[in-house]
């Protein structure tokens, strides 16, 4: 049998307001229920946890990136002095080696001369 007060409007305007306020009397009794005040706290700790987490993370990325850095700037700086120092053994290699035909330069000249003198002194004696 049907329930005659539920057909009519004003019945089930009273029935839906009653299952509204059981509702509602249901949030505010889980509201304050110390099982749900427990996991609520869990939870926040949990993400309190996970954020400090990602946190520390994105320092480490940080200050890994800023050791990267530095360790690329140092290694930089010695390629740098390498470079420098490689440059200062070719100038100096190119120093010695015109110094060296500087020297035999001068040795082939001397060597020239001698002959030149040799052969003067010797048309000479010959002329007389």
């Amino acid at each position: 049998m049907k329930n005659s007060i539920g057909d009519r409007f004003d019945g089930r305007l009273k029935t839906a307001s009653e299952a509204k306020q059981q509702r509602l009397e249901r949030f505010k009794a889980a509201a304050d229920d110390p099982e749900r005040l427990a996991k609520r706290a869990e939870r926040q700790e949990v993400a309190a946890g996970l954020e400090a987490a990602r946190k520390n993370k994105a320092t480490k990325l940080l200050q890994g990136k800023a050791d990267v850095e530095r360790q690329q700037a140092v290694a930089a700086e010695r390629q740098g002095v390498q470079t420098l120092a490689r440059d200062a053994e070719l100038e100096i290699e190119q120093a010695e080696a015109v110094d060296r035909e500087i020297k035999q330069n001068a040795v082939r000249e001397a060597e020239r001369k001698a002959e030149r003198d040799r052969r003067y002194a010797a048309r000479r004696n010959r002329k007389r």
